[in-house]
């Protein structure tokens, strides 16, 4: 799941220049700002977008899982599912730059600056492929030097055989996919949500395809793997050519439009939400890691089996949300509170009641799911608490996704981090313990409580800082400037 805490948004697109005149060059004028009824126009075409841009890909998953099993079978799927879940805590490997970009285009967009735009494009791009080369020449160095098999449980030597090339595979398409999915931003800022989400569930689709035809032709089990995690970054990289070569060549990433005070800038608006960000990965995708330590790789597969179908719902809310983002920068930089109070209680209602109806069936027949899914013989029944526990949880991270996009919009993080924090500090030991007394379920009971405990108390009070802070965000959003304007 993209997860919401790592938006980054000081003020909404658009608003900081509503006194300004038009910007030189024949460019276009500002955009005029929203009413509200045309606010939550926009806001509902968004996420009817994504959610039609999406349902494509959310069967790839469904896919994936159980021939990727069949074939791995319990073990070996399981240190797949360990190495992701380490690839998942470093989600904030770009550290902010894409949702900097996004910020930045998203007000550019609404100004007409487009050799702005092309600056900070072009500058990002300079900045995450230098990253990805730096940490590949990381990944090959220390490759033989860090005891992987051990770190991640192998006990059967043919599986610890695969551990080293199964590392090699996961982070370096990571690592490829950094600067590569800077397109998704660049779409995103420019409105073309629908589209960038087509493109992502075509990387899920082309993933199916490579990973059935590895399992029909009797591929070795590492480039089963090699077929799953390759699709998403070779996708992306088709995506930006065709954008950059075709669709908007103004736009296209060149080496002189690189500015060094444009990439000092994106940096430090990156850095200010680098250790939030970090908080959230290592709390969100712990628990596969943590599992294969005290229970075993095979545990460690079922839970992940499980997790996938929750996942969904919590895809679901964060493309419910994501839109929720800029709408409230707006709405915050015109002093619209009233507007920001009805629509947030609307897109809580949303999000809880849809994940709370899915979440509670798979509770009661999540069992018959998962035999109707996986059809294989070494996935064991599941207990309903494993099941209850993470409904739990879907339900908890759905009520709190619209109270951090209001706080995003503005870039109010101390709450966030505070909450993040706390939940950091109590889950791990929480989940170490109960993993062990209780089994799996106890994993996904810690991960409700310790959500519950603190990060929904900070969302709510971040929230509430931002609604009693009035027109200074509105005053904050006028004295915003970005660098590089024409």
């Amino acid at each position: 799941m993209r997860r919401p805490t790592t938006s980054e948004a000081p003020v909404g697109p658009g608003l900081v220049v509503a006194n300004r005149p038009p910007p030189l060059g024949g460019a276009a004028p500002p955009e005029p700002p929203s009413t509200g009824r045309s606010r939550s126009r926009a806001l509902a075409g968004g996420i009817v977008s994504a959610l039609a841009g999406k349902m494509v890909g959310l069967a790839a998953p469904l896919l994936i899982t159980p021939l990727a099993f069949r074939s791995l079978g319990a073990e070996r799927y399981g240190l797949w599912m360990a190495v992701t879940s380490l690839t998942g805590m470093a989600l904030f490997a770009d550290f902010g730059l894409g949702n900097g970009l996004l910020t930045r285009l998203a007000r550019l967009r609404g100004t007409g600056e487009r050799p702005a735009a092309a600056r900070e494009i072009s500058s990002a791009y300079a900045l995450l492929g230098a990253l990805s080369v730096l940490l590949m020449v990381v990944l090959v160095a220390t490759l033989r030097w860090v005891p992987w098999p051990a770190l991640l449980n192998a006990v059967d030597p043919t599986v610890a055989r695969d551990a080293r090339p199964v590392v090699l595979l996961c982070f370096g398409a990571f690592l490829v996919n950094i600067p590569l999915a800077l397109i998704q931003r660049v779409q995103y800022a420019h409105q073309q949500v629908a589209q960038s989400n087509l493109w992502q569930a075509g990387g899920s689709l082309v993933s199916v395809a490579l990973v059935y035809a590895a399992v029909t032709t009797g591929a070795g089990h590492v480039l089963v793997v090699a077929a799953a995690v390759l699709a998403v970054p070779v996708v992306n990289l088709a995506n930006s050519v065709c954008y950059f070569a075709w669709q908007d060549r103004e736009l296209r990433p060149r080496a002189r439009h690189v500015r060094a005070a444009v990439a000092r800038s994106l940096l430090r608006l990156g850095a200010r939400f680098f250790l939030l960000s970090v908080l959230c990965s290592v709390v969100l995708n712990l628990d596969g890691f943590l599992i294969s330590r005290v229970l075993g790789l095979p545990a460690a597969a079922t839970y992940a089996v499980v997790l996938r179908m929750f996942a969904l719902l919590t895809l679901f809310v964060t493309l419910v949300n994501l839109p929720f983002w800029p709408a409230n920068g707006e709405a915050l930089a015109r002093g619209d509170l009233a507007w920001v109070r009805r629509v947030t209680l609307r897109m809580v209602g949303l999000s809880a009641g849809v994940v709370a109806l899915p979440g509670l069936a798979l509770v009661l027949v999540g069992n018959d799911v998962l035999r109707l899914w996986v059809r294989a013989a070494d996935l064991p029944p599941v207990s309903p608490m494993l099941f209850a526990g993470l409904a739990a949880w879907s339900v908890l991270l759905a009520v709190a996704a619209p109270l951090f996009m209001v706080q995003n919009s503005v870039g109010l993080l101390r709450p966030q981090f505070v909450g993040w924090a706390g939940c950091l500090l109590l889950a791990v030991p929480l989940k170490i313990v109960l993993a062990d007394r209780v089994g799996l379920p106890g994993v996904a009971l810690a991960s409700a409580a310790t959500y519950g405990l603190t990060v929904l108390p900070a969302a709510v009070v971040g929230y509430r800082r931002v609604l009693a802070g009035g027109s200074k965000w509105a005053e904050r959003g006028v004295a915003t400037a970005t660098v590089g304007g024409p």
